[in-house]
């Protein structure tokens, strides 16, 4: 169990659609989603993109690290750091994956907040009205141990990321992806850019772009079904 030792613009909206998932009880079955869940749960061994390449392709992620859960201060740039405090860190929970190939690695983070419905609210709006998710000094750390393909994916090595702070959850999703050899970006680009239609990008180019944004997707989903469940287990 996660609690037990293991752990654009912002995309916003209603995600607990459809029964007693919405609304209090879901907000509330989400906060404590973190230590409840066993990890294969939430950051599946294998997560499986249909469609989610460029061009319609198919993605196949496999996980090759669990970061230890935990708080916030080692996991974030220190204006990044800044930007969430007034939501507060309850939880972070981490895992890298890479591709197929193993061309690419890419970091995927939850962070369950300690907000109200009215503090993540104000703070999607910020990230919206402000345009921080397009910010290259607001990219979120990956994660690369030791004695895994992504040793080498350190703060050098980010090159596309996503980030999501949800209004209907005290959870922010984020993403980042790098060339899993190594190799420094000197300009990290957003996914929401690098996805683009006739992007030249280096991330556009080689899809990175498509892997920040697709297993940030396909990991809010699978966390979205989790709160489902959750909430319709509550007592009224």
């Amino acid at each position: 169990m996660l609690g037990l030792g293991l752990i654009g613009g912002a995309a916003t909206g209603s995600w607990l659609t459809g029964g007693s998932g919405d609304g209090p009880h879901g907000f509330a079955a989400a906060a404590s989603v973190w230590h409840s869940v066993p990890v294969d749960r939430l950051f599946p061994p294998v997560v499986r993109g249909p469609g989610a390449g460029p061009g319609g392709a198919d993605r196949t992620w496999t996980r090759i690290a669990v970061a230890p859960d935990g708080g916030c201060a080692d996991a974030f740039d220190p204006l990044l750091h800044e930007v969430l405090a007034p939501v507060g860190c309850g939880r972070l929970l981490r895992a890298t994956y890479t591709d197929a190939t193993q061309s690419y690695v890419t970091t995927v983070g939850l962070l369950f907040t300690t907000a109200d419905p009215a503090a993540m609210s104000a703070l999607a709006t910020r990230f919206r009205t402000e345009h921080l998710t397009g910010r290259a000094d607001l990219v979120p750390r990956a994660y690369g141990p030791k004695g895994t393909p992504a040793a080498g994916f350190g703060d050098a090595q980010r090159a596309s990321w996503t980030v999501s702070v949800r209004t209907d959850a005290p959870v922010v999703v984020y993403a980042v992806s790098g060339w899993a050899d190594g190799r420094t970006v000197d300009a990290p680009q957003p996914a929401a850019d690098a996805v683009r239609s006739g992007a030249t990008t280096p991330q556009a180019q080689s899809g990175l772009g498509y892997e920040a944004k697709g297993l940030a997707g396909r990991i809010e989903r699978l966390l979205r079904g989790t709160v489902g469940t959750s909430a319709t287990k509550r007592p009224s």
